[in-house]
This record gives structure tokens, C-alpha cells and sequence, in this order.
């Protein structure tokens, strides 16, 4: 009775494993059951740009620029091609950094995110951090490291996300909250009264 049992189990389980193989695989990637099908090559968004401020020529070091004559050298104070002189280290971070910082990454998060789900108003997103920019940073270090922020957060979706799914419709809504709620508080708290 036994070895009956165990025949008709190991039938069983070869029948049901032949069933498995035979039939056309449902997914052809592991993950596609969470993000979706593949639909085709990956179009891929650029972040912004940083805006080119000028920069002046670079000095020259070699011998030849030193031998030039005091007069030779001399220009006006206002003229053009005058080069002002390099600002010493930045100051302190602002009290509210961290709070831009995010407020960076989630604008990204949204300029990505956003477009994927059809709304369409990513560049109205990859916007509101230029000015952003402009604003708080308009150039240095700080700059550098807030758009490495919004960067961040553009491309941490852009590798997660290939298609518009509830999750990413739950993470719009919860990041446009957050958005709303860094920009109340640094206002009032650092704005101008």
C-alpha cells in the first residue's frame, strides 16, 4: 500500500512538473511581475543641466607669462577680460541644508516619475529646481551638491521604474506631500517675515 502511494505521488508530482515545462513561460524576466513588461529598448530622461556661468581663461603657469612687463599686464579695474579674485572657502551650510537637500532628490523623484505616468510636466519639475538653483545656489560647491541631489533621485527611478504602476502613483502622492511640506517649512521658519 505504501509503495502504491509513493508511485502514485511520484506520478503525480512528474505530471505536474511536465505540466510546468510544457506550458510557455508567463514572465521571461524574474522581476517583470513588479515592474512590468519589457516595452521595448529604454528611452533614458537627462537630468538638468547646470547652467554655464562664464568662467575666466585659464592662467597661463609657464615662464613666458611671468616675463611680461608690469605695463603689458595692467588693465582697468572694470574692463572687460578682468578676472575677479577667487572667493576663499564657503561659509557654514545654511540651518535648513538638510531639508533642501531632500527637497532636491524629490523634485528629481518627481521630474522622473511624473513624465513615466503620463503627466507629462517633468520639465515643469527639472524648472522648479532650476530656479531653485538660482535662488539658493547660484554657484560653488553647494550647487554641485544640490544637483547631485536632484540627480539622485532622478536616476534612483529611473532604475526602478520602467512602466506606471500603483506604487509609483502611491510614491508621486507621498513625495508631492513631502515636496509641500519642505517648501511650508523652510519658508517659515527661514523665509523672510
Amino acid at each position: 500500500m505504501r509503495a502504491r502511494a509513493r508511485r502514485a505521488t511520484t506520478t503525480l508530482a512528474m505530471a505536474a512538473a511536465a505540466a510546468l515545462f510544457s506550458a510557455e513561460a508567463a514572465a521571461q524576466d524574474p522581476f517583470d511581475f513588479l515592474f512590468g513588461g519589457f516595452d521595448g529598448p529604454r528611452r533614458y530622461r537627462r537630468a538638468p543641466e547646470p547652467r554655464r556661468s562664464e568662467r575666466p581663461p585659464p592662467r597661463k603657469r609657464d615662464g613666458a607669462a611671468q616675463t611680461q612687463t608690469k605695463g603689458q599686464n595692467q588693465q582697468a579695474p572694470g574692463a572687460p577680460g578682468t578676472t575677479a579674485a577667487p572667493s576663499g572657502p564657503e561659509g557654514p551650510p545654511p540651518p535648513y541644508d538638510p531639508q533642501i537637500t531632500r527637497l532636491s532628490e524629490v523634485l528629481g523623484a518627481l521630474a522622473f516619475l511624473r513624465d513615466l505616468c503620463g503627466s507629462g510636466d517633468g520639465e515643469e519639475w527639472r524648472g522648479k529646481m532650476s530656479a531653485l538653483l538660482d535662488a539658493d545656489a547660484p554657484s560653488g560647491a553647494r550647487r554641485q551638491r544640490l544637483m547631485a541631489s536632484f540627480n539622485h533621485g532622478f536616476r534612483g527611478y529611473e532604475l526602478t521604474y520602467r512602466a506606471c504602476t500603483p506604487n509609483a502613483k502611491t510614491v508621486i502622492s507621498r513625495y508631492l506631500a513631502e515636496a509641500s511640506r519642505l517648501t511650508r517649512d523652510i519658508t517659515y521658519r527661514y523665509g523672510n517675515p
